[in-house]
């Protein structure tokens, strides 16, 4: 029996005494972030200094002053300040390794299998199934988050990679901080995560948007070219896969929901890929988003404004859903394929079996049986069910919030609504 989950407390927050304490913690010892400290503290972490092309400089601008204006809790700023050093490390360790191993930008990244979709429209299903065959490699969160070990880091003596035992530790601090979290999202250092990480060391994508409000990052997202943020995307899977050698696969199965709004710069940097389509009501993805942001927002900011949630997420949904209709035949129908999500939820080895044959592979015994162990290993609601409440904890109905997308409804018949 899968645990079902209701969150009663979303615009009016019941802190937990973890919680409490460690938001008073903080507030005592504030956080001072700024360009200047992030990339110090990359240099120091690293022993290296070379960042590169310095245009990634005005976007981490961007974020800082975006984050020093907005009324954040110290444990967010900590949180954004530390994420901003990864990346920032991330950056310098790949330059390290382009001129260490300039033979790394011969690697080809050979039609790769791209999932694209809204968030809760079965990608992460389908993901963990083509991820979970041994013929293909994809992007567990633990290696996502740092592509690349840091040489200045002493080797631990229980073997394991330091790099996954901090995102572990990472996730058990998350579970204690925000419990309900795994629920929603769950995000286990194995958990196979999506490729827009690796834009990050670029201080790119709308990756942001999902750890603050920073309407002005989403605004100047908009208006800039990925596709310079695409190209650095695809020259980390070529370090990643120098640095493997002949140890890892050497094709791809990576997901993001924000290829959606860059299906044009993804056809233009992936011309060969295959790329496979999530289609679901996409009231579906508002909630889950909206309630997701709402209740982690309570250790990020003494208020929550849930109004505003609802009218962002309600937004950039929009947003990713006009530009998958406007450029969704950019990519063939020899080279995309389409996936209801009810039609996925039934019979989800039918479309595995699609996207076999489009990309070119064979449906083997033992890809089905790695699959198939996947399956028995990860149940769906491990962590448990949470039951949304739109109207409840937003104040509008399904219906009225559907209304607005009869253009994606149109596009697009084989999209269920509940």
């Amino acid at each position: 029996m899968i645990e079902q989950i209701r969150i009663t407390d979303l615009a009016n927050p019941q802190l937990t005494e973890t919680q409490t304490a460690g938001i008073a913690y903080m507030e005592a010892n504030p956080v001072e972030i700024s360009v200047k400290g992030v990339l110090a503290a990359a240099r120091e972490r690293t022993a290296l200094d070379d960042f590169g092309p310095a245009d990634f400089r005005v976007r981490l601008q961007r974020l800082v002053d975006e984050w020093n204006a907005d009324n954040l809790r110290q444990v967010s700023r900590m949180v954004l300040g530390d994420m901003a050093v990864r990346h920032a490390s991330n950056r310098l360790l790949a330059q390290e390794y382009r001129k260490r191993h300039p033979d790394y930008a011969q690697e080809k990244i050979e039609r790769p299998i791209i999932v694209v979709g809204l968030p809760r429209s079965g990608t992460t299903h389908l993901l963990n199934l083509l991820a979970s065959d041994s013929r293909l490699r994809s992007l567990p969160l633990w290696e996502v988050s740092e592509p690349l070990p840091n040489p200045n880091e002493p080797p631990r003596e229980d073997g394991l990679d330091p790099r996954w035992v901090r995102c572990d530790e990472q996730w058990k601090m998350a579970q204690a901080s925000s419990p309900l979290t795994t629920a929603m999202h769950p995000m286990e250092p194995d958990h196979f995560h999506e490729d827009l990480e690796l834009m990050c060391p670029d201080f790119a994508s709308y990756n942001y948007e999902w750890m603050s409000r920073v309407p002005g990052w989403r605004d100047a997202y908009f208006a800039d070219d990925q596709t310079p943020h695409y190209r650095f995307q695809k020259e980390m899977l070529q370090i990643m896969q120098h640095a493997a050698g002949d140890t890892r696969p050497k094709r791809w199965v990576n997901k993001c929901p924000q290829h959606l709004e860059q299906l044009r710069v993804l056809k233009e940097v992936y011309p060969d890929a295959t790329v496979v389509i999530t289609y679901r009501d996409p009231v579906d993805a508002i909630q889950s988003a909206a309630t997701m942001m709402g209740y982690g927002e309570r250790m990020r900011y003494p208020e929550i404004d849930t109004a505003g949630l609802l009218d962002y997420w309600s937004g950039r949904v929009d947003h990713l859903l006009r530009a998958c209709v406007a450029d969704r035949d950019v990519w063939p129908e020899d080279q995309r394929v389409d996936v209801p999500f009810e039609a996925l939820m039934a019979d989800p080895m039918r479309f595995v079996r699609k996207v076999h044959s489009k990309a070119g592979m064979e449906t083997t015994p033992q890809s089905v049986a790695e699959m198939e162990h996947f399956v028995e290993t990860h149940p769906r609601g491990k962590f448990g069910q949470v039951v949304y409440d739109l109207e409840g904890d937003f104040g509008i109905s399904r219906e009225k919030l559907r209304e607005r997308f009869g253009y994606y409804f149109e596009a697009f018949p084989s999209v269920s609504v509940k």
